[in-house]
């Protein structure tokens, strides 16, 4: 099977996005499928261009197998919103472009990844010019999920037309929870057949469950110390400023206890000078690390945090970091609900607590801190191999084999 897939975000990158990706494409190829992914040179959250990378017209290369097509885009910092759109827009428009030179057929099947949410316009009408089938890929509910856009607004209703277009006329359609799946048929009248839930995962090889890093340890200064800690992007929506707020009251209960985050994004700049304003002397800001390096500095965790803002959107979201914890053997702090919670209460891997609400965390910190971490083990293996991203990776594969 040849197949063609559109993503904004691809390795080097190391977001949610851009590592599912590559996990699924890698293992397409080893089952015997010639996988092209387009993409923009890789410049996330920053809006940097990374070492090695210029951003050029166009650049070929090949990664695990796979054919990496990159293209320019106008790329700005992941923060704001005009500028980001048009960033989104400007590489949505040179992938139709570029894919406008397409021999028909050349494809058996188009899959583009939302968000970025205008990469459906460009699959979709090359699907119809080329006469390949095309899927779409539902990683997050736009513009449902969008805090900054008003339901009522105008621009809503119109992004909530192209939608209906993607689902409508898509092959395909692959959502990352249930929790999308239902939304998705019940507003726009979508036959269950035609959607595959393909939840996110961890790369099992990657993200295993290791002893930690001493050294790392020591390097950071955090001998002796509990850590509670967050990997990821640091943006907006993961309220780490409400975490930060609550720390104080943690540090009286006990010194021992530390948080530790690590990425990069929009709001990382505003987390330093919170922690710096507030003299927080227990909690550490580090930049984000290699892909590579990521488990390494998971090692050190004694607990997982995951965490987003309050927002009714949110409740269908599963954070990934969720299955790399847990592959880790790491205990989860969870502030998300919805079917986030389902699982991590169904498998037993951790607590939960409401989305800032700063009485249920502290107590969730100080109950961790506690009891015998051993309890979430079995729970957290559990989930591990449940959601293993090469059997996900797999499953979808064989709902577009039977979709074309």
């Amino acid at each position: 099977m040849k197949i063609l897939f559109i993503t904004d975000n691809f390795t080097p990158e190391t977001n949610a996005p851009a590592s599912r990706t590559h996990d699924h494409c890698r293992e397409w190829v080893k089952k015997g499928a010639h996988v092209t992914v387009i993409t923009s040179f890789p410049n996330f959250p920053e809006g940097k261009v990374h070492k090695g990378y210029k951003n050029t017209l166009k650049k070929i290369e090949i990664l695990d197998g796979i054919r990496v097509v990159r293209l320019w885009s106008f790329i700005r910092p992941n923060k704001g919103f005009i500028l980001r759109v048009l960033d989104h827009l400007s590489f949505a428009l040179t992938a139709f472009i570029y894919l406008l030179f397409l021999k028909r057929k050349s494809f058996d099947a188009i899959i583009a990844t939302s968000p970025q949410f205008f990469v459906g316009i460009t699959a979709m009408v090359i699907s119809k010019l080329k006469k390949i089938p095309w899927f779409i890929e539902i990683r997050d509910l736009w513009p449902e999920g969008i805090i900054l856009i008003k339901k009522d607004s105008l621009i809503y209703r119109f992004l909530e037309k192209i939608e209906y277009l993607y689902y409508h006329y898509s092959s395909g359609i692959i959502t990352v929870t249930s929790s999308f799946k239902s939304n998705i048929i019940k507003r726009f009248n979508i036959p269950e057949h035609k959607i595959a839930v393909i939840y996110n995962g961890s790369n099992n090889k990657l993200f295993k469950s290791t002893e930690k890093s001493n050294l790392l340890v020591k390097k950071l200064g955090l001998e002796d110390k509990f850590i509670f800690g967050y990997a990821g992007t640091i943006g907006v929506s993961h309220a780490l400023d409400f975490i930060l707020n609550c720390s104080k009251e943690i540090y009286n209960f006990d010194k021992r206890i530390h948080f530790l985050f690590i990425g990069s994004g929009a709001e990382y700049e505003n987390i330093q000078s919170l922690i710096k304003i507030k003299g927080l002397i227990n909690v550490s800001l580090l930049p984000s690390v290699r892909k590579e390096e990521v488990p390494k500095y998971l090692s050190i965790f004694d607990c997982g945090l995951v965490n987003l803002k309050k927002f009714e959107g949110y409740l269908k979201v599963i954070p990934s970091k969720i299955f790399e914890l847990s592959a880790m053997r790491k205990p989860i702090l969870l502030g998300v609900q919805g079917e986030s919670k389902s699982i991590l209460n169904r498998y037993n891997a951790g607590l939960c607590f409401e989305p800032e609400n700063k009485i249920e965390f502290i107590h969730s910190c100080k109950k961790l801190f506690i009891e015998d971490l051993k309890q979430y083990e079995q729970g957290l293996c559990n989930l591990s191999q449940d959601f293993d991203r090469k059997v996900l990776a797999n499953k979808m594969y064989e709902f577009i084999k039977h979709k074309i």
